[in-house]
């Protein structure tokens, strides 16, 4: 198995890309489309646990607008063709608080990259891994 093919990395950090501009844009069509409509696929949000497509999709309808965010560290690994993963290390926008997301991807036959597992979390005011560490790579 291949890691971190170049071509491969490219095509999830643009699914990661079109997922960020629709997230701060609540564009609900394009955030449910980069998820797998499957009964599989899993979103642990900070405060939400939801099961399946239909459960990430009627969460989505109910949200006004998302928490601006900035980035401050994208992380992307690819394993072999079809699967990546991505985390995003980012910043709420006026409030000092951080947070971490990872997404699991997979290019499904016949409908590309889709999001089969997310996870979002927010670090607690006085948590010490508030502090961007760099890893070895």
């Amino acid at each position: 198995m291949e890691l971190d093919d170049p071509a491969v990395l490219a095509e999830a950090r643009a699914v990661f890309d079109r997922y960020e501009a629709a997230l701060m844009a609540n564009e609900t069509e394009v955030l449910d489309a980069i998820f797998w409509a499957d009964s599989r696929t899993v979103r642990f949000g900070i405060t939400e646990i939801l099961y399946g497509h239909d459960a990430i999709r009627a969460f989505r309808a109910s949200v006004r607008s998302y928490a601006q965010r900035v980035q401050r560290r994208v992380h992307i690994t690819a394993f072999g063709r079809d699967v990546a993963c991505t985390h995003l290390e980012y910043e709420r926008v006026g409030t000092g608080l951080v947070g971490r997301e990872t997404k699991v991807m997979a290019r499904i036959p016949g409908q590309g990259w889709r999001v089969v597992s997310a996870h979002v979390s927010l670090l607690a005011g006085a948590d010490p891994g508030r502090a961007m560490q760099e890893s070895p790579r």
